[in-house]
């Protein structure tokens, strides 16, 4: 098995090699270093392989040598700026109350205007984020001050301890524990090392993650407001098409008393969209309730376990599987791929799905882009289902009702040009710090062009994972 040690390292020579003689003695094998001196000085990432009990005893060792220590300071950073008078001294009374406070100083950027004033703009470490409320109005009696918001891919404010600043940052807006913050540093280390060498900026990396932090932490609750549209088939039957500014689209068709739903978004969203289905559907609470997942992803089951039963080919159900044994899921078993995948875990409140679920379907033929594995009846609606060669993700499925003339397509087809403008924005994260979102770009071209040829001549209504409905004539 794997482990990665966080570790602080201590800003000497000699630091890394004592780490290293410490796991080489036990006799793990290192597979996998980060350090870059330019974003942290003083974090260090080994990732080591061995067995359980050796690598608790090199956890034991690196803590008794100081390398782990076990309350890390949280702490972050705050940029303010400082309109001071383009005097001598006045940056004195400034300087000898951030002294007084023990702030430490890790960014300052300055220059004449020729105003008369100077805006000083500095980065200060605070580990108690109670004191910085009275350095405020303190400060605020020297001079006019801003607390600004900044990008952290243009602004290195603290290399000294930036980790632990970048993920209490996260960790206080989503209420982390010490493990989720871990998680949280040494996943979002991995995309940046991969994509350092791919020769990207550094904090690029953090700054999307957070960006990605807020967007979750925004559109859920009160503010999880979906694009809500209802349209009609070519034989008139309803579907109402729910499109958060996170996560998958729910797709939803109402029967005779029972409800069909088509996948069900992030997890961290489920209160929010259950309460528009309630909403937009009379009666909901007390009906049959049927989920169709197009596949496994952690941004398309959230609300599986509240349904009666949630159809599943054979590839999914052993992701789910998987994941209540504590092991990969299909995505995580690409490392490009895994460390975006946990940290969405983290972020959006995931835990692995235990629902009712129906396992259909044969083998899909190997070699074919789209196969045919099976059929589900639901209500009027006569389901083919074909599986695709995992150039999304392995498990993927499309959904085709040939009387309706209606396809449920997951994201082997999105509707991009048809977005809102929050999906638009959020949706161009993901494939920045996955490199792609799909597992095999090339295959899943492959998967977009033999959906035409599954589908046949008409006019087709194609309801994707993500964006508008989008309709294809043939």
């Amino acid at each position: 098995m794997k482990k990665t040690f966080t570790t602080i390292m201590p800003d000497r020579i000699g630091a890394f090699l004592r780490a290293n003689r410490c796991l080489s003695g036990l006799g793990l094998n290192i597979t996998r270093v980060s350090y870059n001196k330019a974003v942290d000085m003083h974090m260090l990432f080994i990732e080591a392989e061995g067995d359980a009990d050796t690598l608790a005893l090199a956890e034991r060792e690196l803590t008794a040598m100081g390398y782990l220590p076990t309350q890390p300071d949280f702490g972050s950073v705050i940029l303010m700026e400082f309109t001071l008078k383009d005097e001598p001294g006045s940056l004195t009374p400034v300087l000898e109350l951030i002294n007084s406070f023990a702030f430490n100083i890790s960014y300052i950027s300055a220059q004449e205007n020729g105003s008369g004033y100077q805006l000083f703009k500095m980065g200060l470490y605070v580990d108690n984020g109670r004191e910085i409320s009275e350095f405020v109005s303190r400060a605020a009696l020297l001079c006019p001050i801003r607390i600004l918001d900044y990008n952290k891919s243009e602004k290195v404010l603290d290399n000294t301890v930036f980790y632990l600043s970048f993920a209490n940052e996260i960790s206080e807006k989503m209420g982390f524990g010490s493990e989720q913050k871990n998680g949280l540093i040494v996943n979002s280390n991995q995309i940046m090392q991969m994509l350092d060498e791919m020769g990207s900026p550094p904090y690029k990396t953090f700054d999307y993650v957070g960006k990605f932090a807020d967007a979750l932490l925004k559109y859920r609750g009160e503010n999880y407001h979906p694009r809500i549209t209802r349209y009609l088939t070519c034989t008139g039957t309803e579907i109402l098409l729910i499109e958060p500014q996170v996560g998958s689209n729910t797709a939803v068709i109402v029967k005779n008393g029972r409800v069909l739903c088509v996948d069900g978004g992030f997890p961290c969203c489920a209160d929010a969209l259950w309460a528009v289905l309630s909403r937009e559907i009379p009666g909901f609470a007390s009906m049959d309730r049927t989920m169709l997942l197009t596949h496994g992803d952690v941004d398309h089951g959230g609300c599986a376990e509240r349904f009666d039963r949630v159809y599943v080919n054979r590839r999914v159900y052993n992701n789910f599987l998987s994941e209540q044994r504590g092991e990969n899921a299909i995505r995580e078993e690409n490392p490009v791929h895994a460390p975006y995948v946990r940290i969405s875990k983290l972020l959006s409140d995931y835990a692995p799905i235990e629902a009712e679920f129906e396992v259909f379907g044969g083998d899909p033929v190997p070699g074919e882009a789209l196969s045919f594995i099976g059929t589900v009846d639901w209500e009027d609606l006569h389901f083919e289902v074909y599986e695709g060669a995992g150039g999304h993700v392995k498990g993927e499925m499309i959904w085709v009702e040939r009387r309706e003339k209606i396809a449920f397509t997951g994201d082997i087809f999105v509707n991009i040009k048809g977005f809102i403008p929050e999906q638009a924005e959020f949706n161009r994260l993901a494939p920045y710090l996955m490199t792609s979102v799909d597992t095999d770009p090339s295959l899943a071209k492959q998967e977009r062009d033999a959906l035409r040829t599954v589908l046949g001549a008409g006019r087709w209504q194609i309801f994707g994972g993500h964006g508008a409905m989008a309709e294809l004539n043939l």
